[in-house]
Parts: structure tokens; C-alpha cells; sequence
């Protein structure tokens, strides 16, 4: 199946309740329908250095920023496709690169492996490994999606995650949706992605919702909650990574 490659966008996000989410399903269904995915559990692997350069930079809030992780939309095996995504934040606009591979050849790549095509967006993520040394998985992240895109065929997309869960053992996309949550029960993450504004229908209802968009990454929360302590607490026992603190 097609898939889209090249992404230039905003992302915008917003923290809500199950009971905000409920109306605003119920606000968009005249304009938005679910896209191909649907309901879909993703699972993410984040790729890392050692003493993680990658989200430790991010979370500077630089005008540039950028991660590497590998996606699959479904529990993998080792030959079912997964994406290789390159993600690059620059004044507020959201790049993304993103390659399908069968998941043991993208695993090969990722590890150190020979290129897998020639192609433009394949050089600038094996630049990107090159750059940045050995690069290895660091978290696994999943989170329940519900996708949707505009019934107009405008490119305006819309996203409710919840049960954000994320672990740092048994890293591959072939294991089951497990770890510790990032959000409360009740939180849902909703994600604006638009290369322009917003629909002025849907503003409407952020403004009925008090809605106000907030900085939220999945992979900082976890770094912050669920590795630094760990470092810290190396740290204390004479054992943290060189170069983190």
C-alpha cells in the first residue's frame, strides 16, 4: 500500500479528559472520518546514544532538534513492514523522513548494517546514523491511536492517544503493549497536524472545550520520569553515564 514519505507540518497538542475527547469525536464526525489505521495500538522503538545526547538536546527546547525511531502500527514480526522515521523540529515545523522495511532488514540498517536502497530519504537517515555514532534502542513506547483525516481530502489530521505506556526492557516491536503509563487513566493526548491553520469549525469547539494547546513529548516525559531517575540514582552510587551529569 502507498504510503506518504515526506512530511513538512505543525503539530499541535493538547491534554484532555475521556469526556472532552467523547464531544469532540462527536463535534468533528460531520468533517473527519477515521483514516486507514483507525484504532490502532502503535508501537515505537526510540533510538539513542549512550548517554542519550538525542532527548537529553531536545529537551533544551533548541530551534532544532531531531530522533530517529522505528514504528509499527501493529505487534511486528520479523519480516511484516515497519517505518524507519527521522523526525526533525526546526523553528516550530515539524520534517519528518520515513522509509518501509521489513523490520529484521530495517533492525540490520539501524544496527550498523549496509544501506538498505539508494534513495534520497535512505542517505539523509544513514547520515544521520553516521553522525551520530552507535545508535541503539533505548525505550519502547506504545500508545493506543485513533487517526483521523478531513472528509474534504484537505490534510488537516487529528489524533487521540491514550494508554501511553513505555519501557526500557524486551525492546522490540514483536512483544506485547506493556510498561509504565505516562498519563493518568483519565488523560487523553490529542495532536493537531496541519500545514496551515486550523479549521475555524474546530476552533470553535477548542474554544468551547477551554482547550489551550501544550508542549508534551512522549519520549521527554519518559526520559524524565522513567531514565533520569535511574541515572540520578547511578549517580549516587558512583555509576552514571559519562557525560550525562
Amino acid at each position: 500500500m502507498p504510503y506518504q514519505s515526506v512530511f513538512r507540518r505543525y503539530e499541535l497538542k493538547y491534554l484532555l479528559t475521556r469526556a472532552q475527547k467523547a464531544r469532540i469525536v462527536q463535534a468533528i464526525a460531520p468533517y473527519m472520518q477515521l483514516d486507514q489505521y483507525g484504532h490502532s495500538v502503535i508501537r515505537n522503538l526510540y533510538f539513542d546514544t549512550d548517554s542519550y545526547r538525542l532527548i537529553r538536546r531536545s529537551m533544551e527546547k533548541p530551534t532544532y532538534k531531531e530522533k530517529l525511531r522505528l514504528r509499527s502500527y501493529s505487534r511486528a514480526t520479523c519480516q511484516s513492514p515497519v517505518f524507519v522515521e527521522l523526525k526533525k523540529k526546526y523553528d516550530g515545523v515539524v520534517y519528518k523522513r520515513r522509509l518501509s522495511l521489513p523490520e529484521q532488514e530495517a533492525l540490520s540498517w539501524l544496527g550498523g548494517g549496509a544501506l538498505p536502497q539508494d534513495t534520497q530519504i535512505a542517505r539523509e537517515i544513514d547520515y544521520f546514523l553516521r553522525f551520530y555514532g552507535t545508535l541503539h534502542p533505548t525505550l519502547f513506547l506504545s500508545y493506543e491511536r485513533e487517526a483521523y483525516y478531513c472528509r474534504d481530502g484537505g490534510d488537516f489530521r487529528l489524533t487521540f492517544d491514550e494508554n501511553i505506556l513505555c519501557r526500557q526492557t524486551e525492546l522490540s516491536l514483536e512483544t506485547e503493549a506493556y510498561g509504565t503509563p505516562l498519563l493518568d487513566e483519565d488523560t487523553v493526548l490529542m495532536e493537531l497536524k496541519c500545514s496551515g491553520g486550523i479549521p475555524l469549525w474546530l476552533v470553535r469547539v477548542l474554544s468551547e472545550e477551554k482547550l489551550y494547546k501544550t508542549s508534551f513529548s512522549k519520549y521527554g516525559t519518559a526520559y524524565q520520569r522513567l531514565i533520569f531517575p535511574q541515572i540520578k540514582e547511578r549517580k549516587q552510587d558512583g555509576t552514571a553515564i559519562q557525560g550525562i551529569i
